[in-house]
């Protein structure tokens, strides 16, 4: 389809009335819009008034030579494909179109399927071109949106290492509570090091089926099991000469944290059902939640996995132990947020959220200012008085505050929440995930590590 789900538009430029006639009614059954000119200025008027995707034009035209009118024509649309036709088949003629604009070329007379198949290509092109346009757009945005804060303060010390990260392509390794902002700091990673254009691939691990995760990561051969009806690419290839963030990297299979070690060792990758191996040119960024120490022990995460990830480690420290930077990540968010509102958070409000723990890190901290926007008055907000989902009055501050004396382990607090939840939900593991805001094999690792399964 052409632009706003319309048939794709075909400009076709000739003096020779009768061709006109036939291509016409060849091309409108295909379907295509046609629109017919007899010489080079009504060609360019019907490019000024309409948007053409193909252009089939005459080299000799009453009014001039056809490539004198090319430049004019992709000065309005850039885009268009145009296939140059002529009578008079020379070397240099052709030269000539191509320098000049032309898409292709073809002499006459010519058989109508190989025109045809001339202008599928060229509407082919128009859509990849247009997919390319678009993620390069994706790309462009994401990097402006991708600010690590606190690079000056509470992440002072992470920050000098993410500048090691960049001038090298050495595997880094990201460890940190969830929330934390592991995908952030990747994407800054890669940022710093790669051009816009450069593909950033994110895998979440946790989220793809034990029984895809082979294909998704390594790809796969038409005919390599049920339902493999083409050849499809691996994110490893598609993040050749870019990043590729492999995200709770410690839900992913004994046995394929094995084929993994084997391509990030050999730096080649060889589809399922496939024959060759292609060498890879990708930087890899792996981050999990876990403690990977505990995991190694009881044998759910390979130790030479481990040390061939480990190049480069960084620890992303909770919310509650950077708390300086509880300011900036205000504005920053409440200008992504509402921007342009001039909306304001006053210090004495900074200085009470410094008094909370946020157990959630920066993701409950980025929702806590969402909902605050959405009931502030009067271009103030009181994110503090949302924290438990309504106004907590003082004798509620004060008695969260005499609860906080009692001090308890986070491990203590998250096992009795998760235990709390799952009876909630009658042991449905998928219902209690998902109020958790976890995957349900997390969850099922959770419930194993505190000896509840």
């Amino acid at each position: 389809m052409g632009r706003d789900g319309l048939a794709p538009a075909l400009l076709i430029v000739d003096d020779d009335k009768s061709l006109c006639r036939v291509l016409d009614d060849f091309f409108s059954t295909k379907p295509f819009r046609v629109f017919i000119a007899h010489n080079g200025m009504d060609g360019l008027d019907l490019c000024a008034r309409n948007f053409m995707d193909v252009i089939i034009h005459d080299q000799k035209l009453p009014d001039g030579e056809g490539t004198k009118f090319l430049p004019q024509i992709l000065a309005i649309h850039p885009q268009a494909k145009i296939i140059f036709i002529t009578a008079f088949p020379e070397f240099q003629e052709a030269v000539s179109a191509i320098k000049s604009g032309a898409y292709d070329f073809l002499s006459k007379p010519f058989d109508l399927d190989e025109l045809n198949l001339m202008v599928n290509q060229s509407l082919r092109t128009l859509k990849l071109e247009k997919i390319e346009q678009v993620q390069l757009y994706q790309r462009r945005r994401k990097s402006e949106q991708t600010v690590l804060i606190g690079k000056k303060k509470g992440l002072k010390d992470v920050w000098e290492l993410v500048e090691l990260a960049a001038a090298s392509h050495a595997t880094v390794f990201i460890t940190g509570e969830t929330g934390t902002g592991k995908g952030i700091l990747a994407r800054t990673i890669h940022y710093l090091q790669y051009s816009k254009s450069a593909p950033f691939i994110y895998l979440n691990c946790a989220a793809i089926p034990e029984s895809l995760m082979e294909a998704e990561l390594f790809g796969s051969e038409k005919g390599a099991f049920t339902g493999a009806v083409g050849q499809r690419k691996g994110v490893f290839e598609l993040a050749e000469g870019g990043s590729l963030f492999l995200d709770e990297i410690g839900e992913l299979p004994l046995h394929l944290q094995s084929k993994l070690l084997g391509v990030l060792d050999e730096k080649k990758v060889r589809r399922i059902g496939g024959k060759i191996e292609r060498k890879l040119n990708v930087r890899v960024i792996a981050a999990t939640n876990a403690d990977v120490d505990q995991e190694m022990q009881q044998k759910r995460f390979r130790k030479d996995l481990y040390h061939r990830l480990n190049v480069l480690r960084i620890i992303m420290p909770p919310l509650k132990e950077r708390l300086e930077d509880i300011g900036d990540l205000s504005r920053y968010f409440i200008n992504e947020l509402a921007p342009g509102s001039h909306i304001d958070i006053t210090e004495d409000e900074i200085e009470r959220l410094k008094s909370y723990d946020w157990p959630g890190n920066v993701r409950e901290f980025r929702n806590v200012i969402e909902r605050s926007l959405m009931v502030q008055k009067f271009g103030k907000i009181s994110p503090f008085s949302v924290l438990s989902g309504n106004f907590l009055t003082s004798s509620q501050n004060q008695k969260k505050r005499s609860e906080r004396e009692n001090i308890r382990t986070l491990e203590d607090v998250e096992k009795e929440h998760i235990q709390f939840v799952v009876q909630k939900f009658s042991n449905n593991f998928t219902k209690s995930a998902k109020s958790l805001g976890i995957s349900r094999s997390t969850l099922k690792r959770k419930l194993r590590k505190y000896g509840a399964l």
